[in-house]
C-alpha cells in the first residue's frame, strides 16, 4: 500500500511539474520573457485615426490603454480580416529598440536585430523564426466597431 501510494504521489507531481514548466516557461509562439497583460481595445473604423483600416493593407499603432506593453500594430490584412500584433519582438527579451516597427508598408521590422516579417501575413522573412504575436478580435462590419481583446 506504501510502495503504492509512493509511486503514485510520484507519477502526480511528475505530471503537475510538467504542466507548470509548459505553462510559465515556454511559448510556442514567442519567448519566455515575452511580457503578458491584458489586451482590451475598441476602435470605430469611422473616425479619421482609423479611415486606413478600411482599406486591405491598412494599418495603425496602437498605444491606448489596455493595449499591451508596448501598444499594437493593427493591420487590414483582408476585406473580412484584420491582424493585431503586438509590438514586442517575439523572438528575444523585451529590451531596447525592440519594439516593432512598420517599413515601407509591406513589412514589420524589428530595429534591434533587423528581424522582418511580412505585415499582412505575420510570415518571419528574416533572423526570426516565429510569427508576431496575435490577439483575437470582433469585427462588427454594419458599425465597423473592432474588439480587440486577449
Amino acid at each position: 500500500m506504501k510502495k503504492t501510494f509512493s509511486i503514485l504521489s510520484l507519477i502526480t507531481l511528475l505530471i503537475f511539474s510538467n504542466l507548470a514548466i509548459k505553462s510559465c516557461g515556454s511559448h510556442e509562439d514567442t519567448v519566455s520573457c515575452f511580457p503578458s497583460s491584458p489586451i482590451n481595445v475598441t476602435l470605430n473604423l469611422n473616425l479619421p485615426a482609423y479611415y486606413s483600416l478600411n482599406q486591405v493593407g491598412g494599418w495603425v499603432y496602437i498605444n491606448e490603454q489596455q493595449s499591451g506593453t508596448r501598444g499594437l500594430i493593427v493591420v487590414r490584412a483582408s476585406d473580412a480580416g484584420f491582424k493585431i500584433y503586438d509590438r514586442n519582438a517575439p523572438h528575444i527579451c523585451p529590451d531596447n529598440n525592440t519594439t516593432l516597427e512598420v517599413q515601407d508598408n509591406i513589412r514589420v521590422v524589428c530595429p534591434k536585430d533587423n528581424a522582418q516579417w511580412i505585415l499582412l501575413t505575420g510570415q518571419p522573412t528574416a533572423v526570426a523564426n516565429v510569427p508576431p504575436k496575435t490577439y483575437l478580435y470582433n469585427y462588427d462590419p454594419s458599425g465597423k466597431i473592432l474588439n480587440i481583446y486577449y
